[in-house]
């Protein structure tokens, strides 16, 4: 299992949104950390199939980006995921599920898992719009997992959660992680100190750091926190 990402690049315009990157992901979280504007989310857009990079490829096990066959493997929690307000939460699940082409029984079967494992069980039948900040991103984990994806992307996926389904959160995220590919972006630096195998940083497009982090020196987020001072300079 090997998500392979070959020199990729993405330019608007003027503007060179990431440069050139490559990187080579296996089983296991990675965490991505990286300022406003540093190009993550353009990144992961891009390991989604949404965006058409410039220049570069990207294939997991030799599946190209662009195939069904690559699709089915993917789940994908965008930092803001479209839903519709009338939908009741488990009416939701069922569309979505749907559109990923899973049959009525094991639809049926992932929607009330899910909803139990984001404890929306007996939300469920609520009106989207009635759900709080956190109920809405609870259950855009949960469509993210319909497929049993072997790639997750998350982009920003802890906003909005209290402190409490944060950390059950990081439990989910570690323990799928033994048997998929995940990659997820935040701002919230503790959480990738707690869960992420691989340290992920970028920065005007390029990826800065990438490794395990060994705490040292400084920790983690001061080095992090030190890439802001040295921008503003």
């Amino acid at each position: 299992m090997e998500l392979v990402i070959d020199r990729i690049s993405k330019q608007y315009q003027n503007k060179i949104a990431v440069d050139r990157i490559s990187l080579k992901l296996q089983k296991g979280v990675y965490g991505l950390l990286g300022a406003n504007g540093a190009g993550k989310t353009t990144l992961m857009r891009m390991i989604c199939g949404v965006l058409k990079p410039t220049g570069g490829t990207i294939s997991f096990d030799n599946m190209d980006v662009s195939t069904e066959d690559y699709r089915a493997v993917l789940g994908y929690l965008p930092q803001e995921f479209g839903y519709y307000p009338e939908f009741r939460g488990e009416d939701f699940l069922f569309y979505m599920a749907a559109l990923k082409g899973l049959s009525k029984s094991q639809a049926k079967q992932k929607v009330s898992e899910l909803l139990k494992l984001v404890s929306l069980e007996s939300d469920g039948k609520r009106k989207i719009k009635t759900y709080s900040g956190g109920m809405k991103q609870r259950l855009g984990i949960a469509q993210a997992l319909l497929n049993d994806p072997k790639l997750l992307v998350l982009d920003e996926p802890t906003a909005g959660l209290d402190p409490k389904e944060r950390v059950k959160f990081r439990n989910l995220i570690e323990e799928l992680g033994k048997s998929s590919i995940i990659l997820l972006s935040t701002h919230i630096v503790s959480d990738i100190e707690h869960i992420a195998d691989t340290v992920l940083m970028m920065k005007d497009g390029q990826m800065i750091y990438q490794g395990k982090w060994e705490e040292g020196k400084e920790s983690l987020e001061d080095f992090y926190l030190r890439q802001f001072e040295e921008e503003s300079k």
